[in-house]
């Protein structure tokens, strides 16, 4: 089915594997240059970021968007267009979470609307795309199905492109189908990414920030939260848990006095006897995810719990 959406010039789809929304235009460094090319490598951009660069992103970046992730655009300017992300939902604007790209990482919309999607669960997975290049794509990544081979997939791209990826990187799904899926199974995943160095706004493979871990894993099961902690905390999916009734695969969130959640983390096991939390989380000021309890600091700064629904029918979440 054609989607009518493809003639809309205010609806595109990320077109490169990720890219970054800046809180302006003037917003990137010179250090930032590889994430703001046309064919943006992210890879190299953290790679080249220390810490103390790495905290230079605060108030510079705003959120990370995948290939295939839909955007409205609300203006143009000068090679950038600034966008809604309906798909990370926010309380700054209803049209979803809003920050400026590069006008060069958006495309046109692929023309399907049903039939076979397939989720990247794969840290990362190598996308062959027709004409002979390759790219490497985020965990994450929903794209619509082409074609089934024996071995790997043929996805539909932004701008009429194709794309193949290996079938042990993905996950197959359908529209009107729910992924079944555990604690378990939403913990192994946040386990991919132990070991991974946080990052200001991050939300794919190449770095990651405490809400946009949680909101990737989830949305890799089908499941949309909003993109920051605080909207989390309050999110219609979200049902608050007593602190004394944690079970794995819950989410903590933490708060200054008086203020709203600034930090999440998935719960790894109940409260032990000795009143020891764990979480899987990625802590600010550039440090590494973890599994660890929580600290002193964290037990202080602790003011409540949460349990995401699974959607009673179908998926929140599919390609457009």
């Amino acid at each position: 089915m054609n989607n009518p959406l493809t003639t809309d010039d205010a609806v595109r789809e990320v077109r490169v594997p990720a890219t970054t929304v800046w809180r302006s235009p003037d917003s990137p460094r010179d250090v930032d240059e590889p994430a703001v090319r046309d064919q943006p490598d992210m890879a190299e951009w953290a790679d080249a970021m220390g810490p103390e660069v790495r905290l230079g992103l605060h108030g510079r970046t705003e959120t990370q968007l995948l290939l295939g992730e839909p955007v409205q655009v609300l203006e143009r300017q000068d090679g950038w267009s600034r966008i809604a992300a309906p798909w990370q939902a926010s309380s700054q604007q209803q049209a979803g979470y809003p920050g400026w790209v590069r006008t060069a990482h958006l495309g046109a919309p692929v023309p399907v609307r049903q039939g076979a999607s397939a989720t990247v669960v794969s840290r990362q997975a190598t996308c062959h795309v027709d004409g002979g290049t390759h790219t490497t794509l985020s965990f994450g990544t929903a794209l619509w199905v082409a074609e089934l081979g024996e071995t790997t997939a043929a996805l539909h791209l932004p701008d009429g492109r194709l794309g193949e990826v290996d079938l042990d990187d993905l996950r197959l799904g359908h529209k009107n189908q729910q992924p079944v899926y555990g604690a378990g199974d939403v913990l192994g995943t946040a386990a991919q990414f132990l070991g991974l160095r946080y990052l200001w706004g991050g939300t794919s493979t190449w770095g990651l920030d405490c809400s946009g871990l949680v909101h990737l894993v989830l949305r890799s099961f089908g499941v949309l939260l909003p993109r920051d902690a605080h909207d989390q905390s309050t999110a219609a999916n979200v049902e608050p848990v007593p602190l004394d009734a944690v079970e794995p695969g819950d989410l903590y969130f933490f708060a200054r006095p008086g203020q709203e959640p600034y930090h999440v983390g998935f719960a790894t096991s109940p409260v032990l006897p000795d009143g020891t939390r764990t979480m899987l989380h990625a802590p600010e000021g550039g440090e590494l995810v973890e599994d660890a309890p929580l600290s002193p600091h964290r037990l202080e700064t602790l003011v409540s719990a949460g349990r995401v629904r699974k959607p009673s029918t179908g998926r929140e979440l599919s390609p457009r």
